[in-house]
């Protein structure tokens, strides 16, 4: 059992940092397009999370002394320090989540190469190590290459291919991959086709887990986003998901740097 809280609040597309506009994606402004200046409800949407939505989440893990990995965007960690001290603090994993929380589809492949390396360095500075897992969630068809030629990833989460680790071997040497989910992820209680109100999050969410844990040696990764997940109901709607996990009493709750280095001495390339 695996849960992830995405760190991206202060390094979304807005005029201030450059981009051509405001950001059009994930919150509760479903359908929201971007405008070539400021869109201050968008800023106050992702602002929230920042403010209030992940200190609710560092408070329900923290009182339940579970582990978290934090995809961390590094402008966005940069900009939270008192966020990363916290999540240090509660010896969280903190992997690359990039530089910017931007869709690098269309990002020609020499800037993205820049990128990488500059998310780490300045991973390194606001953290104190270099991250040893990567996701960068909007990725290019060259990301999963520059990772690997990177080298220094344990491993890659940049995809949604398995219930267990895997190792790739399209980009020369071996590279582990640790899936991420999109289905068990608070992501769609923003989207048209997504859950409505907490209840239908818990109930997704306990029977994954269920079945799964029916099929034995199944990893679930849980998506979860401080302006999403950080709001009331659904932090109780978590909250309720991982006393069922806890009440099961046979899952190992931990941290994806943890499962892959498990993976690699159990299951090497």
């Amino acid at each position: 059992m695996q849960f992830v809280i995405n760190y991206e609040e202060g390094a979304e597309n807005c005029v201030l940092n450059g981009d051509a506009g405001s950001e059009c994606f994930l919150s509760d402004m479903v359908g929201a397009v971007s405008h070539p200046d400021r869109a201050m409800a968008m800023e106050s949407l992702y602002e929230y999370g920042s403010r209030a939505g992940f200190w609710r989440l560092h408070r329900l893990f923290v009182q339940r002394g579970l582990p978290v990995t934090v995809f961390g965007v590094a402008r966005a960690l940069e900009m939270n320090p008192d966020a990363v001290e916290a999540m240090l603090a509660a010896d969280w994993e903190i992997a690359s989540h990039g530089l910017r929380w931007i869709d690098y589809q269309n990002v020609p492949e020499d800037v993205e190469r820049a990128h990488i390396s500059q998310a780490i360095a300045l991973h390194a500075q606001v953290t104190g190590q270099r991250p040893l897992g990567w996701y960068q969630g909007r990725t290019s068809p060259n990301t999963a290459r520059l990772i690997a030629e990177e080298g220094g990833f344990l491993y890659d989460a940049d995809s949604y291919a398995d219930d267990v680790p895997y190792w790739s071997r399209h980009h020369g040497k071996p590279q582990l991959i640790v899936p991420y989910s999109l289905d068990a992820n608070d992501m769609k209680m923003v989207a048209l086709n997504g859950f409505t109100e907490g209840e239908q999050f818990f109930r997704y969410l306990r029977d994954t887990f269920d079945q799964l844990r029916d099929e034995g040696g199944r990893m679930m990764s849980i998506g979860l986003h401080a302006r999403i997940a950080g709001h009331p109901a659904r932090a109780r709607a978590v909250a309720r998901f991982i006393d069922h996990v806890v009440a099961s009493g046979d899952a190992w709750v931990a941290r994806r740097i943890d499962i892959a280095r498990h993976w690699i001495a159990e299951h090497p390339a």
